[in-house]
Parts: structure tokens; C-alpha cells; sequence
């Protein structure tokens, strides 16, 4: 999918951030601040993943082989189903939520460190 770059700014030509070679790229991917970012990413991204999964498959073999449970009413019309399918929305909400934060404190600034060290601004 081809995007394409943001117009130039009013009052004159931006400069543009220098491109790193390969060679820069393999000396940032193999440094301790990248697998320290790696690391804060895999350490809060694989197990809120296999979480959700597992919340998620409990849910369908409830729903596929428990139907007496998940037909229990709560109240009114309101079943164990209804509430439990509401939680899937809610989780996906609530991990969308904290990711955006752990990626606000902790990724960001790591990232945009070494960004701006591979375009030559630090």
C-alpha cells in the first residue's frame, strides 16, 4: 500500500532525516537499548495475547458445549452468555488501553531515542 509523504511546510523545505546505512541497522538491532525495547515489548504484548486467547477460547467452548450454564439468567433477559460476550468487547478495550499507556512510558521514549540517534538529530 503506497502512502504519500506529507505536503512541505509553509516557509520552506524541511530537511530531510539522514538514511542510516545496513550496517547502522545491525549495530542498533544487536545494542542493549533495542533488546531493551524488544523486551518491554515482548515482556507486556505475548502475555496479555495468550490471556486474551485463552479468555476468548474458554468463552466459544462455553458457549459450544456448556449451553445450560451459559443459558442461566442473571437477570431479566440478561444470560451468563450476553455478560461473558460483553466482557470479550470490554478486554479488548481495556487492553487497547493499557497498551497505549505502556507504550507511552515505556516504548516511546526508548524508541524515539534511538530513532533520533540513527537520523543523526542526537
Amino acid at each position: 500500500m503506497a502512502t504519500e509523504p506529507p505536503p512541505p511546510p509553509k516557509g520552506g523545505q524541511e530537511p530531510t532525516p539522514r538514511t542510516p546505512s545496513t550496517e547502522e541497522f545491525v549495530e542498533v538491532q544487536q545494542s542493549a537499548e533495542f533488546g531493551e525495547l524488544r523486551t518491554a515489548h515482548r515482556s507486556f504484548a505475548f502475555p496479555l495475547t495468550i490471556a486474551f486467547i485463552a479468555w476468548y477460547l474458554v468463552y466459544v467452548l462455553l458457549s459450544n458445549y456448556a449451553g445450560d450454564f451459559m443459558g442461566t439468567k442473571l437477570f431479566g433477559n440478561i444470560n451468563v452468555a450476553l455478560v461473558l460476550g460483553l466482557g470479550q468487547f470490554l478486554t479488548t478495550f481495556l487492553i487497547a488501553w493499557f497498551y497505549s499507556r505502556h507504550a507511552a512510558s515505556k516504548l516511546d521514549p526508548k524508541s524515539e531515542a534511538i530513532k533520533s540517534r540513527m537520523e543523526g538529530d542526537a
